[in-house]
């Protein structure tokens, strides 16, 4: 399925009225097909001066892949509250679960002009700050290096610079995103992590955001 606009629009019918996503672009396709897959939007709705995440779910099926259409202007601390809802709504439900069924983010490969997908089955949000027990990887709202210990670094050379401190114990590597950046952002650092860090995320499965 090609798409040759960053522009995917939805028609909603049982609503009677059109409404669009605005996705993320990037030029790499991370995952390029999911098969047997539940479409779930979040609409960007603004009310008076306060930005709303709108969740649309009405055609998630417990069984299926889910892909998360969301859209690229929503600041990430109203996302991730309407993700956390339906990840825990997918795990907590015991009839209907298939273990193998994933999650998704979509987004628009904007060299190939197809719509490409990020896994994040394995995260778990938390909307606070990470304690100080654990060596923290700072995202911040535009900015294209992170801040790690005293510094700022490539995304690169995370795992570099991580490996080549003399820890007298290791502890947990873990991701800290600023809630204020974009979604648009936030899916951009996801494909460099995977790109230019580690394709398995999943042995970082905590992700903190404030």
């Amino acid at each position: 399925m090609k798409y040759f606009s960053i522009l995917i629009m939805y028609l909603l019918f049982s609503c009677g009225k059109k409404e669009d996503v605005l996705l993320p672009k990037s030029n790499i396709s991370i995952v390029k097909d999911v098969q047997d897959h539940s479409p779930i939007y979040i609409f960007f709705k603004k009310e008076g001066k306060d930005t709303i995440a709108d969740l649309n779910r009405k055609s998630a099926i417990i069984s299926t892949n889910w892909i998360l259409n969301i859209d690229k202007r929503l600041p990430l601390k109203v996302v991730i509250p309407q993700v956390i809802k339906m990840q825990e709504k997918k795990r907590n439900e015991k009839m209907h679960q298939n273990e193998e069924s994933e999650n998704y983010y979509s987004y628009a490969d904007s060299i190939g002009k197809n719509l490409a997908f990020l896994p994040f089955t394995k995260v778990f949000y938390k909307m606070e700050k990470p304690s100080r027990e654990n060596f923290v990887v700072y995202f911040r709202k535009g900015k294209k290096q992170v801040f790690m210990g005293n510094k700022e670094i490539q995304i690169s050379d995370i795992l570099k610079c991580f490996y080549s401190i003399k820890f007298q114990k290791v502890p947990d590597l873990v991701f800290f995103f600023d809630k204020n950046m974009s979604y648009e952002e936030y899916i951009q650092y996801k494909i460099l992590l995977q790109k230019d860090v580690t394709h398995n995320l999943d042995i970082l499965p905590v992700e903190f955001i404030f």
